[in-house]
């Protein structure tokens, strides 16, 4: 399969991130609000993942002064578990140091283990609970955030999984 290709999201790109949305969360964005975050919101960074051309993941944070705040991650169910998820996570934490944020930071269904288990493996501890977060169904949200995105143990921990990511692929 080889790597994904990791590119900003565009307006271009909305008819496929809709479809991931949709098979992704029982309570999708509507496309007019990845418009706004893409056209207004400065705040508002976003990549996709493509596989062979086609859109397969993307991801995307808020730089709010000095924390990235993860707002959405989402890959297709038939690309899950093959590496797009960490790809696109380490360029989202690389997007935030870029954006000089120290920390970074995201809200997480406590149900979704799988999402959670992705998150522990870069460092995300839980630092919090927000109680009845999801509006579908009452559901908390864990607030989950990294150590400093420049501390040695962080930078080592997103080594070793970009090394296994690659590792991974080239043996596939």
């Amino acid at each position: 399969m080889g790597l994904p290709v990791l590119a900003p999201l565009t307006v271009a790109d909305l008819r496929e991130v809709a479809v991931i949305e949709r098979v992704s969360f029982s309570a999708p964005w509507p496309t007019s609000a990845y418009t706004t975050e893409l056209t207004t919101n400065r705040l508002a960074r976003y990549v996709g993942a493509r596989i062979g051309g086609s859109l397969v993941g993307f991801g995307g944070i808020w730089l709010m002064v000095d924390e990235a705040h993860i707002t959405t991650m989402a890959v297709l169910p038939e690309n899950r578990r093959s590496g797009v998820a960490t790809a696109l996570l380490l360029e989202l934490l690389q997007e935030a140091r870029r954006g000089g944020a120290r920390v970074a930071t995201l809200d997480v269904r406590v149900s979704n283990n799988e999402a959670q288990r992705l998150y522990r493996a870069f460092g995300f501890v839980e630092v919090g609970r927000r109680i009845r977060y999801y509006d579908d169904n009452g559901e908390d949200a864990l607030v989950m955030t990294t150590q400093e995105l420049e501390s040695p143990e962080q930078q080592a921990t997103e080594d070793r999984l970009r090394s296994q990511l690659q590792e991974r692929l080239r043996d596939a």
